[in-house]
């Protein structure tokens, strides 16, 4: 309880409500289609491949969008940023419930929910400007506990779509917006974290070794996580045969699971180091990977799904422990970066799956090729951060002491 409230008192606590509510229904916005995939899917007469197509949409169109908002933001200020995106998910809702008819708007109203996908890194940033260095993980896991959004979009969606049409959603989604957008214009305050900086400087991230080696890491962690997000609901319609509203309760199982942790993993981060907590969380999503290939009974299927949530929450918020660490000045920035290109992971796993499930009849080959993948990252990480630990962090990813940083910034 005491450390509890050092850390309010350390920082701003209505600020990092404030982003916390804008990431949490922004990331609700941004899987909309996913939720509501098997609605469409049933209406349109989709394929599992047009499936995978269909809910990594928005994933790749949010991914590309990140970055430059992250950029855009450090010059506008992360607050007045956030309140812009969220006047534009408005108006893209509205389109989607006046206009979407067919697939194809479909797949255009995909473009447009990635407006909300690109929240990610004003969201993390300015939740987290106003705490210190030492409470970084924990103020940025609970800002990114907004992914939680991902379970409001699957209890909702398809409730609200069995009873007024799915393309009614759009509507309601709208209407909800309105929410965190009035929460962040009344209490929000700009964090004083910010140096201004030319263009060049800011984009140094973008060829640095050290950002690569984190977008690898994301694209397992964060991309895993959002890719299962919007293809679960399909998965357990066609894997099972349950009903819609079944399928979106069990995505919401194992997606509130990864939420919970993501504020852990910040909190295991802050202690441990975040490159520790982030070897850990491979191995479980690895074996959680080869446990579901052998697509066992629903009720197994779904703990091995909770399983792997939740190490991939906890692996978001590790990584984005280090990340300020690494980038203190251009946080914003280099997590705009690091989440665009996780972001565009996240349209890796759902087309895996629905290309495995229509040319092999199952979802095993999907499976072992992530689980592969991340076999390859965990490798690389483990390489990587011995220098790491030798430069900027220390022992397992713990944040550095002000006099080792300067000791070290000496030699």
């Amino acid at each position: 309880m005491a450390n509890l409230k050092t850390f309010m008192k350390s920082g701003h606590p209505p600020t990092l409500f404030a982003a916390f509510l804008y990431f949490d229904f922004s990331f609700a916005v941004w899987v909309l289609n996913g939720a509501m995939g098997p609605f469409i899917s049933e209406q349109f007469h989709l394929s599992q491949g047009q499936v995978g197509l269909m809910v990594s949409v928005p994933t790749l169109a949010g991914a590309f969008m990140r970055f430059p908002l992250g950029v855009v933001s450090q010059y506008i200020g992360r607050k007045k940023a956030a309140i812009i995106e969220m006047s534009a998910i408005v108006i893209a809702l509205l389109y989607g419930f006046f206009f979407v008819k067919t697939f194809h708007d479909v797949l255009a109203m995909g473009v447009l929910l990635g407006i909300a996908g690109a929240s990610f890194g004003v969201a993390l940033s300015l939740g987290s400007g106003w705490f210190p260095k030492q409470y970084k993980g924990l103020a940025m896991g609970i800002a990114g506990a907004g992914n939680s959004g991902t379970a409001v979009a699957a209890l909702f969606a398809p409730r609200l779509a069995t009873h007024y049409g799915w393309q009614h959603v759009y509507g309601f989604a709208a209407a909800m917006m309105l929410l965190p957008l009035i929460v962040m214009i009344v209490f929000a305050k700009e964090p004083p974290d910010i140096e201004h900086q030319s263009l060049a400087d800011h984009l140094k991230c973008l060829w640095e070794k050290d950002g690569w080696a984190f977008n690898l890491v994301y694209i397992i962690t964060f991309g895993g996580f959002i890719g299962l997000a919007t293809f679960l609901p399909s998965f357990f319609v066609k894997q099972f045969h349950v009903t819609k509203i079944q399928a979106g309760s069990l995505t919401v199982l194992a997606t509130l699971t990864g939420s919970a942790t993501r504020v852990l993993g910040g909190w295991f981060a802050d202690r441990i180091g975040g490159i520790t907590t982030l070897s850990v969380v491979f191995l479980i999503v690895i074996a959680g990977l080869f446990g579901l290939i052998a697509s066992p009974s629903l009720l197994v299927t779904t703990l091995l799904f909770m399983l792997c949530f939740a190490a991939l929450g906890a692996g978001n918020g590790a990584t984005f422990q280090l990340v300020p660490l690494r980038w203190p000045i251009t946080t914003a920035v280099a997590g705009g970066m690091i989440g665009e290109i996780g972001a565009l992971g996240g349209g890796i796993l759902p087309n895996l799956l629905g290309q495995s499930k229509q040319h092999t009849g199952s979802y095993s080959t999907g499976f072992i090729a992530y689980a592969a993948l991340a076999c390859l990252v965990l490798i690389l990480l483990r390489v990587v951060s011995r220098r790491w630990m030798k430069t900027w962090v220390g022992a397992g990813g713990r944040a550095l002491s002000d006099d080792k940083v300067m000791a070290i910034a000496a030699d």
